[in-house]
């Protein structure tokens, strides 16, 4: 090991110790000292946007000199109202209830005894991300309401931006008598540092949460000696049954696709019902590429407009977080319960069908993480949950399932009283 890598071996060393003192205070302070640091910590993100928007201003300029895709750029991209909206999303936090100290559950046994499950602080959440800047904020904020510390490392596509957030918030939360380091950003673009969180920094991250592409995720999972919440690829689905309403279709799939091509619950693939085919299919499409959507179709879709590109194999795996979607012809629920559980990410798949068995079956045999009726997948949002904001969507089936948000960073603990009771 170099002199490099001993420095940052050091570093990282020092952030999670830093981490654990600063959890441990969290986990002490009232539910008012934690929504006051927050509220600090927003009116910080608007005193700073001059600085922050500069530092974003750097990292847009380094990403389309690389050449990178529009839908990434609109990821990092940082303007006045978006900021503004960032520093709502505290806001917003510091207003839900405190998750901290509910009683999940109270009983007593006929010895007497009483017994309460408690909600509890997790302690250390390691975030790692990529190039959306707000997770900073978000991530940060969710943690500290929840009564955790957050070590937050994010890619070096967004590391000026993500930086100056953290600076913004770390300076409202210590004027706010917050230990500071209750939030912080690993100060290096260096990949070890994430081999490092991964190991748990001496034990002091209890949970590593990975928010980004396919890549970042099945490294975390088989790197990881923490537990993690998986936030896996949104490879989303939307199902056109054939009693669905087609102008509500054409409604819910062009929001669903083309609302914002880059976010997670972006529709990727559309099925549509051979029932309804000769009525549905055409307008959809043509709606789509009218739109400015490219379309990827099988055969069937294909002979539908010249313009469709015939899909490949890959197309059905693909999140493309890009004005593309792919269009298959299914044979009805079961054809399409079938593509869905082969392809899907167990993110979020939608129906539209004015068929309500219909609908509930979809509901309740689709095993994703989110599943809607009547809805754009873009719903896949802690905001639009009324969670305030979420850390990710977590797609496996463990502790938390769907969007992370501040109760599903807590874990409990189970307090029991007595009056001398001895077991016999």
């Amino acid at each position: 090991m170099d002199g490099a890598d001993l420095e940052l071996q050091g570093l990282m060393r020092a952030i999670g110790h830093q981490a654990r003192s600063a959890a441990s205070a969290l986990a002490l302070m009232t539910p008012q000292q934690k929504d006051t640091g927050l509220r600090a910590a927003a009116q910080s993100l608007r005193a700073s946007a001059q600085a922050i928007l500069a530092a974003n201003a750097l990292d847009l300029k380094a990403a389309e000199d690389r050449g990178t895709a529009g839908s990434f750029l609109d990821r990092l991209r940082l303007d006045e109202a978006r900021l503004e909206s960032i520093a709502q999303a505290v806001e917003a936090i510091a207003d839900l209830p405190d998750p901290v100290g509910r009683i999940l559950a109270r009983w007593s046994r006929p010895n007497g005894l009483t017994f309460e499950r408690v909600a509890t602080p997790l302690g250390v959440i390691g975030v790692i991300f990529e190039s959306r800047p707000n997770v900073t904020a978000d991530a940060g904020a969710l943690c500290l309401k929840s009564g955790n510390a957050s070590i937050l490392r994010t890619g070096s596509e967004s590391f000026r931006s993500a930086s100056a957030i953290a600076d913004a918030m770390r300076a409202g939360l210590q004027q706010a008598g917050i230990p500071a380091n209750a939030i912080q950003l690993v100060p290096s673009k260096d990949r070890a540092a994430v081999g490092m969180m991964l190991q748990g920094l001496d034990q002091n991250i209890d949970v590593i949460v990975p928010r980004g592409g396919r890549s970042l995720v099945e490294r975390v999972q088989a790197e990881a000696r923490v537990p993690v919440f998986a936030h896996l690829e949104g490879l989303c689905h939307i199902y056109i049954d054939r009693s669905a309403d087609l102008e509500m279709a054409k409604a819910i799939v062009r929001n669903a696709k083309l609302r914002r091509t880059g976010v997670c619950g972006a529709a990727e693939t559309m099925l549509i019902d051979r029932a309804c085919f000769a009525t549905h299919a055409h307008p959809l499409v043509e709606m789509l590429i009218n739109e400015g959507c490219e379309v990827r179709g099988d055969r069937a879709i294909t002979a539908l407009d010249p313009r469709i590109v015939p899909a490949q194999d890959q197309d059905w795996h693909t999140e493309y977080l890009a004005a593309i979607i792919s269009v298959a012809m299914v044979d009805g629920l079961d054809g399409a319960l079938e593509h869905i559980a082969r392809y899907s990410s167990h993110h979020t798949d939608a129906i539209v069908t004015e068929d309500h068995a219909t609908a509930e079956r979809f509901l309740r045999e689709v095993d994703s993480a989110i599943v809607l009726h009547n809805a754009s997948t873009q719903f896949a949002d802690g905001g639009e949950f009324g969670f305030g904001a979420e850390i990710g969507i977590a797609t496996g089936r463990m502790h938390a399932r769907g969007p992370v948000g501040v109760e599903q960073l807590t874990s409990f603990n189970y307090r029991v009283r007595g009056t001398g009771q001895i077991r016999p």
